[in-house]
């Protein structure tokens, strides 16, 4: 697709969800990762617009990703939940993975907090615990500016060094501890799938510097950072990587226990939500 095309796709998109959502816009963006469809904070005046109803949005494939962009307002800013989304082992090209970021910083979006499942690279961090991301590494073969640079989307050579928001980061550690909830901060690395690792992966991103693993979040984080997104990634950990104790490689388990970590994830990001609308995002 040729970026004209692309940029046409983006607009036609924003336009649609105009029309579906009078006034439509967004402030905060929140996207939610594997079984966390129960974390969905409450919004004043909740608007929804299923994947499937705006052009150019594909189906979720993936059980657990319910596929649809909630609209609403909390403490009276303008946000919007992405209840699911589009990964790259579903065949997805980077830019259709980039295409609901890009839509909306188009329609305003300054701070984005995304959620994931993750596996855990270390013994330390246990299934059920939280991981604040502070770095990646992209292991995926593909980033998702490549050839696709337009001058309103930013630079082409974005600066990744605070990817991940140094603020928004020291927030989330503090609100997950007031809560007593197990938190760390982690360097996530990124890999295709949808095969889980196998155990000689799995050592070799530990001595790499990786903390956990999964198939999703850089390709939103590197495009969100290109566009001037302040952008968090706090991931919760389903289950040991391949190799290590405790080890469960099981889809459905990672289901089941995303239903018992909704229930506290969604506590945080409310807190969460609240202070990135008041303090965080700018005017």
């Amino acid at each position: 697709m040729k970026i004209e095309k692309y940029v046409g796709t983006i607009r036609e998109a924003v336009q649609h969800i105009k029309k579906r959502v009078p006034g439509a816009g967004c402030k905060v963006g929140v996207i939610l990762g594997s079984g966390l469809s129960e974390a969905v904070p409450h919004l004043e005046g909740m608007k929804v617009v299923p994947y499937t109803q705006i052009p150019h949005f594909p189906r979720t494939t993936v059980a657990g990703h319910e596929g649809k962009l909630i609209f609403g307002r909390l403490h009276g800013v303008p946000m919007v939940i992405m209840q699911g989304r589009f990964h790259y082992y579903e065949g997805h090209s980077m830019e259709t993975i980039a295409l609901p970021i890009r839509v909306m910083e188009y329609l305003g979006l300054k701070c984005l907090v995304i959620t994931s499942a993750v596996g855990s690279v270390r013994r330390s961090i246990k299934p059920g615990h939280f991981v604040v991301l502070k770095d990646h590494i992209n292991l995926m073969g593909r980033n998702p500016l490549r050839a696709f640079h337009e001058e309103e989307f930013g630079e082409m050579f974005p600066d990744l060094t605070d990817a991940y928001d140094p603020k928004m980061r020291r927030v989330i550690l503090s609100l997950c501890r007031k809560r007593r909830i197990p938190i760390h901060e982690g360097v996530y690395v990124a890999v295709g799938g949808p095969s889980y690792e196998t155990p000689a992966e799995i050592r070799a991103f530990a001595m790499l510097g990786a903390d956990v693993v999964g198939m999703s979040v850089v390709p939103e984080v590197i495009v969100a950072r290109q566009m001037g997104v302040r952008t968090t990634v706090l991931t919760w950990v389903a289950n040991m990587a391949s190799g290590l104790p405790g080890a469960s490689l099981n889809h459905t388990e990672v289901l089941a226990l995303g239903k018992q970590v909704s229930v506290r994830l969604k506590g945080v990001l409310h807190d969460l939500l609240r202070t990135a609308s008041t303090s965080l995002c700018g005017s």
